[in-house]
């Protein structure tokens, strides 16, 4: 699970694609998410930093970490083998 070198997040949650041009508003947590991949985090290092980090079940991200996931890829966001 790898961000394509030109996907860029800011400080105020805006994803942006550089090879397209398109942009994303995200909230807090999908930055972060972000963040995490971009400092090459693994997927289980991610789970983790989000049950430190936010006030989140294990169950709750469970059903919802593979949903994000999942729309990065939709919208082409992340690497192939990622």
């Amino acid at each position: 699970m790898k961000l394509k070198r030109h996907v860029a997040v800011s400080e105020s949650g805006v994803l942006f694609n550089a090879a397209t041009g398109d942009s994303f508003s995200v909230n807090p947590v999908a930055a972060r998410i972000i963040a995490l991949m971009k400092e090459g985090k693994s997927e289980e290092g991610i789970k983790n930093a989000l049950l430190d980090e936010y006030d989140v079940t294990p169950e709750r991200l469970e059903a919802d970490f593979p949903d994000f996931i999942n729309h990065l890829k939709q919208l082409n966001l992340l690497e192939k083998n990622g």
